[in-house]
């Protein structure tokens, strides 16, 4: 699989992932779906997560991950163009905090997030149950193939005596 990867660090983190370790994340996740795939990976502060959570989606707080699917304009048939999948945006402070309260790695949470927002750019969604479950269960097999745990376990409390 061919992946384009353009990363913007529009804010700094403790733990923001190598470029190579995007690439795997997304190579494992699109590489059934996609033979070449064009992603854009903007990491943000709070205010510039709020604001585009408020503008796209009526939320006016931030969040974890907005994902924005390429449209390709109707009677555009390039190749090149064919491959540009969309654009993901993480707020870095929210995504740390999360991993945080969730007792999970910041790398584990990237990409956990990281995949799930590729998923959102493949067309899929949890809006209902049964869709839930699905892209769930390819998040799990995606993580577990890289060696990551399941993110929808809480650690078991006994790990931390």
């Amino acid at each position: 699989m061919k992946l384009d990867l353009d990363l913007q660090r529009a804010t700094s983190g403790e733990h923001l992932p190598q470029p190579a370790q995007f690439e795997r994340w997304l190579i494992q996740v699109l590489a059934g779906y996609r033979d070449h795939a064009s992603v854009c990976i903007r990491m943000v502060d709070e205010p510039e997560s709020q604001s585009l959570n408020r503008d796209y989606r009526g939320k006016d707080k931030p969040t974890n991950v907005l994902s924005f699917p390429f449209e390709l304009p109707p009677g555009i048939d390039d190749a090149q163009a064919q491959a540009l999948l969309g654009d993901l945006v993480i707020c870095v402070p929210v995504l740390e905090r999360e991993a945080a309260e969730q007792g999970k790695t910041t790398e584990q949470h990237w990409a956990h997030l990281v995949i799930h927002g590729a998923l959102h750019l493949l067309g899929f969604d949890h809006i209902d149950p049964q869709d839930a479950d699905i892209m769930e269960n390819i998040e799990r097999r995606v993580l577990a193939d890289l060696g990551l745990p399941d993110p929808y376990l809480l650690p078991d409390a006994t790990d931390s005596l």
